[in-house]
């Protein structure tokens, strides 16, 4: 099966920029982490990932990719030039203008949130899980934009991923574990929609609601995607975004 990625509209028309949310399908690693992989951190054969990054740098056009070694923290990394792909330790955010560059979150459930400013022709990758909604990772990332860019969160794109949706967001100890402005997104007993919360967050960060879109794609529902609640031991889908040359 080829390379399947999801896409958004909001983001179609734009000739410098290329994004896309890879599925689980068109890669070589075995079971449990068939097919397409793309984590150093799970168990499998480091050259299965890179083979399997490899067909995701292609289908992007890009000439690096680099990536985070995500701890569920806010730090942001700058990405400048470079000509090699880079994972880059402790960073949960990515932000880069640089040509030839995209910037890849890995997922089994949580969020990616891609960003693009087309007025400063930067770009953004966030991984957001509950703990980064907790720490409102979206608004330091887009500080971070605002304070090295310049950018003005209105004119600013927001796309969020496939990731674990309201159906299967269970929080049993949520009443510790989630701020009470989360509470209001409880969609069932003990079910929350983290992407709302996201979403949520991106308007309070200045972005227009007309500028947001999300997948509305369940990873633990939808047997395409990777999910760590549905199979613990399993692989890694990502979300990429990246500029052109």
């Amino acid at each position: 099966m080829p390379l399947c990625a999801h896409t958004f509209a909001l983001f179609a028309g734009e000739p410098h920029l290329v994004h896309g949310c890879f599925n689980r399908h068109g890669g070589i690693s075995p079971l449990p982490y068939d097919s397409l992989n793309i984590s150093f951190q799970v168990g499998d054969a480091p050259a299965h990932v890179r083979r399997n990054r490899a067909l995701v740098k292609k289908a992007l056009g890009c000439q690096t990719l680099i990536s985070a070694r995500q701890v569920h923290g806010t730090a942001v990394a700058v990405v400048g030039a470079t000509e090699t792909d880079q994972e880059l330790e402790g960073y949960d955010a990515l932000i880069s203008d640089r040509p030839g560059v995209a910037l890849l979150i890995q997922q089994a459930d949580c969020q990616a949130v891609l960003l693009h400013d087309p007025c400063k022709k930067v770009i953004a990758n966030i991984h957001c899980g509950w703990k980064g909604s907790v720490a409102n990772i979206i608004a330091v990332t887009l500080q971070r934009l605002m304070e090295t860019f310049h950018s003005d969160p209105a004119q600013i794109r927001a796309a969020i991923s496939p990731a674990l949706g309201p159906c299967c967001a269970e929080f049993i100890h949520y009443k510790k574990e989630l701020p009470p402005i989360f509470h209001r997104f409880e969609v069932a007993a003990n079910h929350f929609d983290f992407p709302a919360i996201s979403a949520m967050q991106l308007r309070e960060s200045g972005i227009h609601p007309d500028h947001i879109e999300t997948a509305g794609i369940c990873s633990r529902c939808n047997r395409d995607w990777f999910s760590f609640r549905r199979r613990r031991q399993t692989g890694r889908f990502c979300s990429a975004i990246g500029l052109l040359s």
